[in-house]
């Protein structure tokens, strides 16, 4: 198969980017083409979005050694009547979104490789499991954007329970993936746009159950998912170590003094921390059968989606005021 690959996490990092170079070794090794167009840094928590008013500029990526974060990023691409093309791998950077990537290595980069079969998002560092990571998924929006282009997709996630990236069990789950990715295309349900895949990393991942599911759905509860910072002069913040940072933290719930005397606006900073405590509970009160449900358990999820927004059945004609 030829196989695009995009994410939103960015070119292979241990840091932010720890699963990626390992999936797509995994995929060339079972004979696959394989296709690699990336994020050019970190786009988490960004969804099916597209920067209308930005032109996108590609850069070029040779990867490294696996795990060694020793690839090289240049401004332009090898030449085709060069001696380096066929003894270098090269990935495409672009300086947008995993929608805007998905679209672009559909149909203006890899033309010479033949037509894409599938698409795949990620693998994502960190779950997207429930309604409350899923709506805002780089991952999964890059792959609902080769949905609604009419080409089969799968939006895959990786669940660390530790930071601690072995090797070996990166390996383990990047087999168990393209295992499955390979029986999806062979059983892909007419109805489905989309699968969003979910594999744990863990020790023995190969041998458990693969398990289809549904999203759960569930709510932010603990109130704003943002906490105010003192204002400072602007400051140019790392994308990756802020990931790294929202994914590391609980988040606070800081709450306004009120009274009756009205009061201008007080100038303030936000930043983004939600209250993954909110998702937790959410699944242990769960009954079994969803997608956090089973990462929980260990198992690898597998959830069908429709790319689309589904509406509420049972509410239809004219609404009189």
């Amino acid at each position: 198969m030829h196989i695009l690959v995009t994410n939103d996490d960015g070119p292979p990092s241990n840091q932010s980017s720890p699963y990626i170079h390992s999936f797509v070794k995994a995929l060339q090794s079972a004979g696959h083409t394989v296709s690699v167009i990336l994020p050019h840094q970190q786009r988490s928590w960004i969804g099916k979005a597209h920067f209308a008013a930005q032109v996108v500029k590609p850069t070029y990526f040779r990867p490294g050694n696996l795990h060694q974060d020793d690839g090289t990023t240049h401004a332009k691409p090898l030449q085709s009547d060069s001696d380096n093309l066929n003894d270098n791998e090269e990935w495409v950077l672009v300086n947008s979104t995993p929608a805007t990537a998905a679209q672009l290595g559909l149909f203006h980069f890899f033309q010479d490789r033949g037509p894409v079969d599938l698409v795949v998002s990620g693998p994502n560092y960190g779950r997207n499991t429930t309604s409350l990571f899923s709506l805002s998924s780089g991952t999964i929006g890059g792959a609902l954007e080769a949905a609604v282009c009419k080409k089969r997709a799968i939006a895959l996630s990786y669940a660390f329970f530790s930071r601690n990236h072995d090797p070996d069990i990166i390996a383990g789950a990047s087999r168990m993936s393209v295992k499955l990715v390979e029986h999806l295309m062979r059983h892909w349900d007419d109805g489905v746009d989309l699968y969003s895949v979910n594999v744990p990393v863990i020790q023995g991942i190969e041998g458990k159950k693969v398990l289809y599911t549904y999203a759960l759905q569930n709510y932010w509860q603990s109130g704003s998912s943002f906490t105010e910072i003192e204002a400072k002069d602007e400051e140019v913040e790392d994308p990756e170590e802020k990931e790294m940072t929202i994914r590391e933290q609980e988040g606070r719930n800081d709450g306004e003094e009120s009274g009756g005397k009205k009061r201008g606006h007080k100038h303030r900073h936000f930043t983004w921390t939600p209250k993954f405590s909110d998702v937790y509970q959410s699944v242990e009160t769960s009954e079994p059968g969803n997608d956090g449900w089973a990462v929980k358990e260990g198992l690898v999820s597998v959830t069908p989606l429709k790319a689309n927004f589904m509406h509420v059945p049972g509410l239809q004609g004219e609404l009189k005021l």
